[in-house]
């Protein structure tokens, strides 16, 4: 077959599971990827060491463990070694409970991602929905192929590095080709561009290919055109501002129950949710599923539903308009509304170290280890953080980079990352975990990353020599509210994130009655997921708040008479928008 055809590979001496599942595979898959069958685990790797000589790119290995077969889960464990970024599932048969124990803990311990039933019969569609889920977050990690958008522009440029990021994480196709490129040259000379505006941006979806030279935000999303202002004179139930977690439950609850909505998003849709690459312990998802296609799911149910999006827009003032709100967006909109509800999350906390602020983009990075992650193939990279995020980074790090570092400042993991995660990272034989450690310094060459400065916490100024090789370094530290956009008529605590219900002062004048739990100082001004004070930083718990200030919406709304929400006849303009009316009504 073609070189650059995906490998699915199977080694099992046990002669049923065999021919069982090399023909379930071959029969569904063997159109678009080479189905390879092992007599034994000694073979499977010798294959998997060829296949890595030939440079041939493997999507899934699936090995497994049962009565027939015992060695299984030893040879996805070794597998690792040999393909790092392949999905490696292991195989059970319907049944064979007293193995459950055994398979559970070497999942745990990150031998194996995922645990698939071996197929009782033809069109085993349970199992091929496992193996689907599988591959489709391969593809999403490596890249479809497919680029409804080519960005060119240099390697080290921070602007360039955000826009793959966010393009990426809101499911747009996107092709990076650093200028110089052979792809590149000839993309700029067919398009008639000898000395363009870095980076550019190139719209293949359109019917003629469209051009964006160094665009703004709003440029991109006016170019792609995926959302569009609301009509002049449109008045909605409720604004959400964010689409993470929280956001796009807030959206999914306030459609379905018939209250007109908004969502503003500044970057892209599932906050930092969306950059994991794979959350473990989402009620529902036994096998994991990745942030970013938590996330496009979560807005796809939303938008089904009714909801209205503003992506690549912020949200820049909050006013108060007689007994309504009005949100300014940054393209200089206004949106008027009857309640808010806050759900822009947090930033990662900056290392404020002058000399990794100006590497950002070139070997420092906030997060994005998920679009990031292919170009650290082979190096060695450091990870700054102590939580879920971090450890969620690692692993998927761990995946590309020859050796990944762990820094954590405290002296151990366990109060601050969830013990699956735990095991797995000292599970994973190239990563290192070093507690008791911060960054004090950097060194550069030629303009990039190459090395961390270290020290004990509390460290000033370095006081030894000791550094750390490093050409990547992702920075997980914590959290810092987004709220400066709120009047400061909404209260918050001294770090910023903001009090709701109980937590503030109940005799607040702006408030006749007990505040809702959820609701902020300004009544029908609502706070959700991890911008609010003393909130659970869990996805989980995130989707219940926004599952949970719907009702409070109701209750705000049937206390409030109720202004006319749509435009007049001559304004309504937009399919979306009747289609909501009939569903509202």
């Amino acid at each position: 077959m073609d070189p650059s055809t995906p490998i699915m590979l199977i080694a099992t001496p046990d002669p049923v599971s065999a021919h069982v599942l090399g023909d379930e595979l071959r029969r569904r898959y063997g159109a678009d990827y080479e189905v390879v069958l092992c007599a034994d685990h000694a073979h499977g790797r010798a294959v998997l060491e060829g296949l890595r000589r030939w440079n041939r790119p493997v999507a899934l290995i699936l090995g497994c463990y049962g009565p027939d077969d015992r060695g299984g889960l030893e040879f996805l464990r070794r597998a690792y070694g040999y393909h790092p970024a392949a999905k490696r599932g292991v195989v059970v048969t319907w049944g064979d409970f007293e193995s459950a124990p055994t398979v559970f803990k070497a999942i745990s311990q990150g031998y194996a991602e995922l645990v698939i039933i071996r197929p009782q019969g033809v069109r085993d569609e349970e199992f091929h929905g496992a193996i689907t889920d599988a591959l489709d977050d391969w593809h999403l990690a490596q890249g479809s192929g497919f680029e409804a958008v080519r960005l060119i522009g240099e390697m080290g440029d921070e602007r360039t590095h955000a826009l793959r990021d966010s393009l990426s994480r809101n499911h747009i196709p996107v092709g990076f080709h650093p200028v110089g490129s052979e792809t590149a040259a000839g993309t700029l000379e067919s398009l008639g561009l000898h000395n363009p505006e870095l980076p550019v941006m190139v719209l293949q979806f359109t019917a003629s290919p469209r051009v964006l030279e160094n665009p703004s935000d709003l440029e991109i999303a006016e170019a792609i055109g995926v959302t569009q202002p609301p009509p002049v004179g449109k008045i909605f139930d409720v604004v959400v501002v964010g689409a993470g977690p929280s956001g796009l439950a807030t959206a999914v609850y306030a459609s379905s129950e018939g209250l007109s909505t908004m969502v503003v998003e500044g970057d892209a849709v599932g906050g930092q949710a969306g950059t994991s690459s794979l959350i473990r312990n989402y009620p529902g998802f036994s096998r994991g599923v990745s942030g970013a296609h938590l996330a496009y799911r979560s807005f796809h149910q939303a938008w089904t539903l009714g909801a209205d999006f503003l992506f690549l827009r912020k949200v820049e003032g909050l006013n108060v308009a007689g007994d309504l709100y009005e949100v300014s967006i940054s393209d200089g909109s206004v949106v008027r509304c009857r309640t808010v509800v806050v759900a822009t999350g947090a930033d990662y906390r900056r290392v404020g170290i002058p000399e990794l602020e100006d590497l950002v983009g070139r070997g420092v990075f906030y997060g994005a280890t998920v679009s990031e992650a292919p170009s650290m193939a082979g190096k060695q990279v450091c990870v700054v953080g102590g939580g879920n995020s971090a450890g969620q980074a690692v692993l998927h790090l761990a995946k590309y980079a020859r050796k990944v570092i762990l820094l954590v400042r405290g002296p151990t993991l366990s109060a601050s990352m969830s013990d699956y995660l735990i095991s797995q990272l000292e599970a994973t034989r190239n990563v290192v975990i070093r507690c008791s450690t911060t960054i004090i310094g950097a060194r550069h060459q030629d303009g990039f990353l190459a090395a961390v400065k270290v020290g004990p916490p509390g460290t000033a100024v370095p006081t030894t020599d000791e550094e750390i090789e490093a050409n990547g370094l992702f920075v997980l530290i914590g959290s810092v509210p987004r709220t400066s956009w709120l009047p400061l008529t909404v209260k918050r605590d001294g770090a910023g994130f903001l009090l709701t219900g109980a937590n503030h002062d109940t005799d607040d004048a702006q408030l006749s009655r007990q505040p809702m739990a959820l609701e902020t100082s300004l009544p029908g001004i609502f706070a959700i997921g991890d911008v609010r004070r003393g909130s659970i930083k869990r996805v989980a718990t995130a989707v219940g708040d926004g599952a949970t200030v719907v009702s409070m919406l109701h209750t705000y709304l049937a206390e409030h008479s109720k202004p006319p929400t749509h435009p007049s006849p001559s304004e309504e303009t937009e399919p979306v928008d009747q289609r909501r009316d009939v569903h509202s009504r």
